[in-house]
């Protein structure tokens, strides 16, 4: 396929590096539309396909868009793509809370697939899911999904509504485990250990306990009583997170990143 992608920041340049990693797509058939200077002249330098500054006709020429700008942003962007997208063009958003009727009526353009990454795409370990309008192919879908999985994992959805759902739980994800893993590398340093050793327990701590979760087979419940022995150490750790609504805070927290994701389109400009 040829692709374009239109707004190179760290989400772009996940997909875009991961298309060329695994020889998905060439790089002259990768173009970069990015209008901020000192990035596209960053992007210059890598080479990483053909960057330009400006959404022009040219766009025409390639078979899939990618909507990686900030929603806000969109409305910028929407009324030059609307000129030259053609009718065969697949549009693929991973824009956050903007829906696929919406991207729909202001390109006025049915072929719309809206999807949610995450930041560990970065490293080709990303989760994304991700929804279709009616009118895309199934061939087409398994065409960019294809391309979605060199990113980490794909799941398709077929209740569009979830998507800010997922944005909320594993689209914000990577932050409310870094949040846990900075502050238990807070305690280790009250504690007494030095910056480094802190946090090399805690994150060899998290790395094996991710491994225990994805190949032991039991439920989370089983696991956490393995650790926990009655009346010891991590017992007490547990009970003092739960008499502090520990769990109850942080699933807090996720309802309000998804109701978050929901008025995003309602307070956009376009």
């Amino acid at each position: 396929m040829k692709i374009a992608i239109v707004g190179c920041g760290n989400m772009g340049m996940a997909f875009a590096n991961s298309f060329i990693q695994y020889n998905l797509v060439k790089k002259e058939d990768l173009l970069l539309i990015e209008k901020n200077a000192e990035r596209g002249e960053a992007l210059q330098n890598t080479k990483s396909g053909v960057v330009v500054d400006t959404i022009s006709p040219k766009i025409g020429e390639y078979d899939l868009i990618i909507l990686s700008v900030k929603p806000q942003d969109f409305t910028s962007v929407h009324q030059e793509l609307r000129e030259v997208i053609r009718p065969n063009q697949l549009v693929l958003s991973i824009m956050a809370g903007i829906s696929i009727q919406k991207i729909q009526e202001v390109l006025n353009h049915p072929l719309v697939i809206r999807a949610m990454p995450n930041t560990p795409a970065l490293l080709g370990m990303g989760m994304t899911a991700f929804s279709a309008a009616p009118e895309v192919e199934i061939q087409n879908l398994r065409k960019v999904e294809n391309l979605i999985n060199s990113t980490g994992r794909a799941v398709f959805l077929e209740e569009e509504s979830l998507l800010d759902a997922v944005t909320a739980l594993s689209g914000s994800g990577p932050a409310y485990f870094f949040y846990l893993v900075k502050a238990m590398i807070e305690a280790g340093k009250q504690m007494g250990f030095e910056d480094s050793m802190a946090a090399l327990l805690v994150k060899q701590t998290m790395l094996g306990s991710f491994h225990l979760i994805n190949n032991a087979d039991k439920s989370l419940d089983e696991l956490i009583k393995a650790v926990a022995s009655k009346g010891g150490t991590t017992e007490a750790a547990l009970k003092r997170f739960e008499e502090g609504n520990l769990a109850e805070h942080l699933q807090a927290g996720i309802h309000a990143a998804q109701k978050k994701s929901n008025r995003i389109v309602k307070i956009s400009v376009i």
